[in-house]
C-alpha cells in the first residue's frame, strides 16, 4: 500500500513540476490581460472559469486521447509546435502594433466594465486565450510523456497513475484561475505608464516565445 501511495505521491509532484513552466500560470497570465481590458470583476471571472474549463479539457484529451487525435489526423507533435508557435508570433505581433487600449478597445471602442466587452472576447476565450497562450504544444507534449511514464500492464495501477496526472492538471487549473482573475490587481499598482510598460514588454515576450517554440518544431521536424 505504501508503495503505491509513494509512486502515486511522486507522479503527482512530478506532473505538476513538469507542467508548471509550460502553463506558466503566472507569466500567461499578463500575456493574456489586454484581452481583458472591456470587463468588469463579474464578466472577467466567468471569461476565466471558461478559460480554466476549455484548459481543462484540453489537458483532460491530451492525456487520455492526445496520440489518437494526432495519428488520427496524422500529425506529429513538431508540427504543432510550428503551427502553434506561429499563432503565438502572430497574437505578440498584434499587441505590439496596437495602442495602449488593448486588442478589444481599440478594434471596438467599448467601455470598460461593460457587458459588450465580455461578448465582444467571448469568441477569442477558446483561441487564442486557452489554445496556445495557456495550454499550447508544449503542454500538449508534456501530457503526452506523463501519459506514456503513467502507462501499466495492470489496469488498477494505471488508473491510479492517471489519476495522479489529472490531480496535477487540476492543481494547474486553478493556479490558472486564480492568477488570471488577479493579475490586473497587480498591474494597478504600476499604474498606467507601468501597465504600458509591462504590456509591450509582455508582447515582444509572446514574440519571443512563440519564434522559440516554432523554432524547437522546426529543429525536431529537420532530425526526423
Amino acid at each position: 500500500m505504501s508503495i503505491h501511495y509513494n509512486n502515486y505521491v511522486n507522479l503527482l509532484f512530478t506532473g505538476i513540476i513538469a507542467l508548471f513552466p509550460v502553463v506558466n500560470p503566472i507569466g500567461s497570465a499578463f500575456i493574456v490581460s489586454p484581452y481583458f481590458a472591456d470587463l468588469d470583476r463579474s464578466g472577467k471571472r466567468n471569461a476565466v472559469k471558461k478559460i480554466t474549463f476549455y484548459a481543462f479539457c484540453i489537458c483532460t484529451v491530451s492525456l487520455f486521447a492526445g496520440h489518437w487525435i494526432l495519428e488520427l489526423f496524422g500529425l506529429s507533435v513538431p508540427v504543432v509546435q510550428l503551427a502553434g508557435g506561429i499563432m503565438i508570433c502572430k497574437m505578440g505581433w498584434e499587441f505590439l502594433t496596437s495602442d495602449d487600449k488593448g486588442p478589444d478597445q481599440k478594434s471596438r471602442g467599448q467601455q470598460p466594465g461593460t457587458t459588450d466587452g465580455y461578448l465582444s472576447i467571448e469568441d477569442r476565450l477558446f483561441y487564442p486565450i486557452t489554445f496556445p497562450v495557456t495550454t499550447g504544444a508544449g503542454t500538449i507534449s508534456v501530457l503526452f510523456t506523463l501519459s506514456a511514464h503513467s502507462s501499466s500492464a495492470n489496469y488498477s495501477d494505471y488508473l491510479v497513475n492517471a489519476s495522479a496526472i489529472l490531480l496535477a492538471i487540476i492543481v494547474m487549473c486553478v493556479l490558472v484561475y486564480v492568477f488570471y482573475l488577479n493579475t490586473k490587481t497587480l498591474i494597478n499598482y504600476l499604474g498606467s505608464k507601468g501597465e504600458a510598460i509591462v504590456n509591450r514588454i509582455t508582447s515582444f515576450l509572446v514574440f519571443c516565445v512563440g519564434l522559440q517554440i516554432a523554432i524547437s518544431g522546426i529543429r525536431s521536424i529537420i532530425k526526423a
